[in-house]
């Protein structure tokens, strides 16, 4: 009798707190997907709202795919495989409903305009964790999706990871700076 192994999702694990603000993963990320170094139009995107806090944004693959549901096309839908959203370019109308929809408001409108992007994991290998695993950094890696993780904890807007990652170096309101 033999035993079936769980199917493993990949996940991108993200460890803000070391992340150099180096950018790598958006020039990866373009790289593999246009071609060319495009950061505008990468996947992943790094937020510096506060000096020394830099912030990758991607993907979290919410629980309920609120980008999906939105969508009034059906140009989203999740690769069963990996867990990722895939967005159909010849369905896409570029309406925005999926921005409005993600708590993170993580898809973007493409550079070209047309079509929202979204991270699709790269297939299951994705090209920012690899970069930045290769760099050193490790504040982006590959891992797998676990069931005792909420996912929809990372589906946060920049502003706010922002807000929480500078409490957890600087204090509340700066209080270690001010003593």
């Amino acid at each position: 009798m033999s035993r079936r192994m769980p199917v493993t999702k990949p996940w991108v694990v993200r460890d803000y707190i070391k992340c150099s603000g180096c950018r790598l993963c958006e020039i990866a990320c373009s790289m593999k997907h246009e071609g060319r170094i495009w950061p505008e139009a990468s996947r992943v995107r790094v937020f510096m709202l506060v000096p020394g806090v830099e912030v990758p944004h991607l993907c979290a693959q919410c629980s309920d795919y609120p980008c999906i549901s939105s969508c009034p096309s059906e140009a989203l839908y999740k690769n069963e495989e990996t867990g990722a959203v895939i967005v159909d370019d010849e369905k896409c109308i570029a309406c925005g409903a999926c921005i409005n929809a993600c708590p993170g408001q993580i898809p973007h409108m493409h550079p070209e305009g047309g079509r929202i992007v979204i991270c699709d994991l790269c297939g299951g290998d994705p090209e920012c964790a690899k970069i930045c695993e290769r760099a050193g950094y490790r504040a982006l890696f590959k891992g797998t999706r676990s069931s005792s993780l909420n996912y929809d904890l990372y589906a946060k807007n920049p502003e706010e990871i922002t807000k929480n990652l500078a409490i957890n170096l600087y204090g509340e309101k700066g209080e270690e700076l001010s003593e």
